[in-house]
């Protein structure tokens, strides 16, 4: 009997080990183009691990495809967002930052991979430390600008550049003097041009439900409470479709929570 069972699961073993093999090869036998097209596939069901088994052996291929680089970046901040512990998080972040870096350096006039950027910046911004934020803070600036002037109708670079006002209007005069002594001057936002970005970002695309909810903070923001709870309530209202989706809906409902 034992010498049955150690058969089946040597049996077993080699069966799992071929076909894993078999997956290495037809991957190692397949085009940059394949292996984007498999990638692709799972990238647009937010599955990040299995979209960078395709993703990753394409880069060996092509390290210089500018669109698969920041597809690769994307597929971090997945895997960042997921991630539960804050190390994990910033470490996936980096990896993420590297590859819209390479991307960017490899296009400097295009505008989703400087946006790249600016959005691998923004989801670690709150995992580094204060002079490390100020930095990142310029970064996400200067980039979601760049991203705007070379391409106007890149509603996430608008949305980006919203939150970055809104952010920033909203840091007190107290963290202001502080930062301002030991790391330099922050920059003076308004709540007011937040708005503006936010309006853009929906009237290029009106199917995003985060520009809605973002849209509605900074209206809490300005003490705005009709127009606040008309746009977080439209946001929650709708499907979620991308990978903050579920994020930006909990921030939308902590907001409204504090609406009077």
């Amino acid at each position: 009997m034992t010498c049955d069972v150690t058969v089946r699961f040597f049996l077993k073993a080699l069966w799992a080990i071929a076909s894993v093999s078999a997956i290495c090869a037809a991957v190692g036998a397949s085009s940059p183009n394949d292996l984007i097209t498999e990638g692709d596939a799972f990238d647009v069901k937010l599955q990040a691990s299995e979209a960078l088994e395709y993703y990753l052996p394409a880069e060996k291929l092509e390290p210089n495809n500018v669109r698969l680089l920041v597809r690769i970046a994307r597929q971090y901040r997945h895997l960042m967002a997921d991630a539960t512990a804050s190390n994990e998080k910033l470490r996936l972040g980096r990896i993420a930052l590297n590859y819209a870096e390479r991307a960017a350096a490899l296009a400097p006039n295009d505008s989703e991979a400087q946006l790249s950027i600016a959005i691998s910046y923004g989801k670690m911004l709150p995992l580094l430390g204060i002079k490390e934020q100020i930095e990142a803070s310029r970064r996400i600036k200067d980039t979601a600008d760049k991203a705007i002037r070379l391409d106007p109708h890149n509603d996430l670079a608008w949305h980006v550049l919203g939150r970055w006002n809104r952010v920033l209007a909203d840091v007190n005069l107290v963290k202001r003097g502080v930062a301002s002594l030991v790391y330099g001057k922050l920059p003076q936002t308004t709540t007011e041009e937040a708005v503006r970005c936010f309006k853009r970002a929906l009237e290029l695309n009106p199917n995003r439900l985060m520009h809605y909810v973002e849209l509605g903070r900074a209206y809490a923001q300005m003490g705005r409470t009709a127009e606040a709870r008309q746009f977080i309530e439209k946001g929650l209202s709708m499907p979620d479709v991308e990978k903050d989706d579920p994020e930006t809906k909990r921030r939308g409902r902590e907001t409204l929570a504090k609406l009077h």
